[in-house]
């Protein structure tokens, strides 16, 4: 992650246009807070990846959002489709039209969390597989510089984290993408904290995918309970027919990041900006007591 900073930092001087790219399922989660400060000044396009596999009215709401921020703009579209993708490049030129040439060409830095698809969408502009990809965190481990044109040059990052993720919310959302690495996180927990936020908007995805008699009665249900008739209904069982919740989490899991459930988004901007005022006035409450314990410990004892 400091390696990456540090060539993000660097890299920065001579770019134009940052473009971050953004799971459309999770848009706050998967946006760096890194980067707001790293960034300043700079003109900015926030992708929105996946767009397939989101719900189509809360895209609009993030994209609503990232439009009323200075020099932002914001589009939705999915990696693999080729005219959508090369709309990235024609917003960016639309951001600073005087970098038109081999003179002053266009110089962009494309960069997001680990599997949010910057390779794939990599791939769709120059037509051919240039990236590595797949449904694993960690794939593109150095920086790349692309000849998109002969006036645009882009240079890929590798995806990067931050170094504390301070939304608990955060957290999660990024597990169940994929961004986080499978060995960092719980499945079992992961899978009960996704069910608690589905379970209210997305009731009869979930009962269409895994039966469940009564959508109505969803969102009343136990996030364990959820996850048991998950398990139960997808055969996974351990010897005795007893449920194997970690498979059941594993099944959950999957079938969110490929899209079987359905177009799903799990946070709103409202939803986000609540968790993140909640994380900030958490976080300055702990470094306030850690200031006083601190005092209080360096305080000199009276002589007697």
């Amino acid at each position: 992650m400091n390696v990456t900073k540090k060539a993000i930092t660097e890299r920065l001087k001579l770019i134009d246009v940052v473009i971050e790219l953004l799971d459309a399922r999770l848009p706050g989660s998967s946006s760096n807070p890194m980067l707001g400060s790293l960034t300043a000044g700079k003109h900015k396009l926030k992708v929105l990846n996946k767009q397939d596999v989101a719900d189509p009215i809360r895209t609009q709401l993030w994209l609503d959002y990232f439009n009323l921020q200075p020099h932002t703009q914001a589009i939705a579209l999915d990696a693999g489709e080729t005219q959508l993708a090369q709309s990235v490049v024609k917003r960016c030129k639309e951001l600073v039209p005087h970098r038109n040439s081999m003179e002053k060409p266009l110089r962009l830095l494309i960069c997001g969390v680990p599997n949010v698809g910057k390779s794939t969408l990599l791939n769709t502009l120059i037509g051919k597989r240039a990236a590595k990809t797949g449904d694993e965190a960690g794939i593109t481990r150095t920086e790349q510089r692309i000849n998109l044109a002969n006036n645009v040059f882009l240079y890929d990052t590798p995806g990067m984290l931050w170094p504390k993720i301070l939304v608990e919310k955060a957290g999660y959302h990024l597990a169940a993408s994929g961004a986080v690495g499978k060995n960092a996180y719980d499945e079992e927990d992961v899978a009960l904290e996704l069910l608690h936020t589905l379970k209210s908007a997305y009731a009869d995805q979930l009962a269409e995918r895994y039966q469940l008699p009564n959508p109505a009665a969803i969102p009343a249900m136990h996030d364990d309970t959820l996850l048991s008739h998950i398990g139960q209904y997808r055969g996974a069982l351990r010897t005795g027919g007893k449920i194997d919740l970690t498979k059941a989490a594993e099944i959950l899991i999957r079938d969110f990041r490929s899209g079987m459930l359905g177009g799903m988004t799990l946070e709103t901007p409202q939803d986000f900006s609540a968790w993140e005022a909640a994380s900030q006035a958490t976080e300055q409450k702990r470094e306030l007591e850690r200031l006083l314990k601190k005092k209080t410990q360096k305080k000199p004892q009276k002589k007697t």
